[in-house]
């Protein structure tokens, strides 16, 4: 080859490579936008658990996307108030929340479900309902109706059933009793003579205080102590039989999320599976230190008697038969929910149970 066309051809190949590398730059660009979401949240910033998931969802998603696709996580009340954060998805407000999915049973009581229904699951079924059964399946069917795509984003384990001023030994201790309840579990006690009241969490402590409710229940030991709760009512009884495994969801809007490029879909699902597993974690950790304190401060413990969970089971059975007759999604949703459910009490009666049994005994006997 003589110099003249080896450098002919060099000059050609350099000219390509430059535009090669002129063509890639806007490629990867296209392929990797910058996008900015807000999330609202329906949880105060005090709570690092609970609010802690949005923080946890964004910073994944960012380090995911090399910082192209970031979410700014607000508390309740900074953009809307908390009981309104689906509302401004579903509206476009802001693109994507962080709540649960029983705060709005008011525009259908199918949206229960989507968190926890008394006598529902415990974390751990779920989970397997909503990954590995027909939950996401379902519920994104009823809530794309909303114009939300939801994916299950924390869960706090089975919560306590609440901070009374007066003890509840029976049945009808419960009439005429005022109490901060979410959910479908306002319609089971209600039948009970319970006043239910839906109030968002940051706002629970001043109508106890001011004696508005007479009762409330929120989660747990960690999150009930920072709030403050043991302060204004010393009985605190358990279970929250209305929530055995209680979602919280992250809701995006759902023309936002089919126009996001799939690997950015892929990047978010994955956060919220993390944020779901890590909440998890971070409440079997901290309760039960915050459960000891409660009692060093003179909080009195105190389980629901057999006669009162049964009474409720019963009151409960009525209202999901009312809504099944009524409300076509629910009866769907609810259906596949109880099948999947009779499956999974069935193994969970055996060796986890057992398993568990044995060792808290071991626990009592201060064998551990």
């Amino acid at each position: 080859m003589d110099r003249r066309s080896f450098f002919k051809k060099a000059a050609v190949t350099g000219a390509g490579a430059a535009a090669a590398t002129t063509l890639a730059a806007p490629a990867i660009a296209q392929e990797n936008p910058k996008i900015t979401w807000r999330l609202t949240s329906s949880f105060p910033k005090s709570l690092d658990t609970i609010y802690g998931g949005a923080e946890d969802i964004a910073r994944r998603v960012s380090e995911a996307t090399g910082g192209n696709f970031t979410i700014q996580p607000f508390a309740a009340g900074e953009i809307v108030p908390g009981l309104q954060a689906a509302d401004a998805v579903s509206a476009g407000t802001v693109e994507m929340c962080h709540t649960c999915s029983y705060y709005y049973v008011g525009k259908d009581p199918t949206f229960a479900i989507g968190t926890a229904i008394p006598f529902g699951l415990n974390a751990r079924l779920t989970n397997s309902w909503f990954y590995e059964g027909n939950g996401n399946k379902l519920l994104n069917e009823f809530y794309a109706t909303h114009g939300l795509y939801g994916m299950i984003s924390g869960n706090t384990g089975a919560q306590m059933g609440g901070w009374f001023r007066k003890e509840i030994n029976t049945v009808d201790d419960f009439k005429g009793v005022k109490m901060r309840i979410a959910g479908l579990a306002g319609k089971v006690v209600e039948k009970l003579g319970v006043v239910p009241q839906q109030i968002a969490g940051g706002d629970i402590y001043p109508a106890l205080e001011k004696g508005t409710i007479d009762a409330a229940e929120w989660v747990g030991p960690y999150d009930d102590q920072k709030l403050g709760f043991y302060k204004v009512a010393k009985y605190y009884y358990y279970p929250a039989f209305w929530e055995g495994g209680p979602v919280i969801h992250s809701f995006v809007n759902l023309e936002q999320w089919n126009n996001l490029p799939k690997h950015y879909q892929a990047a978010l699902t994955d956060a919220c599976a993390y944020a779901n597993t890590s909440m998890m974690a971070k409440y079997d950790a901290k309760n039960p230190a915050a459960v000891k304190q409660l009692v060093a401060d003179g909080t009195i413990l105190r389980p629901f008697s057999q006669e009162i969970l049964e009474a409720c089971f019963n009151a409960a059975q009525e209202v999901y038969a009312e809504l099944t007759a009524s409300n076509e999604w629910f009866k769907k949703i609810y259906e596949d929910q109880v099948a999947f459910k009779k499956e999974g009490y069935l193994w969970m009666q055996l060796s986890e149970y057992t398993f568990d049994t044995f060792m808290m005994i071991q626990q009592r006997n201060g064998k551990l």
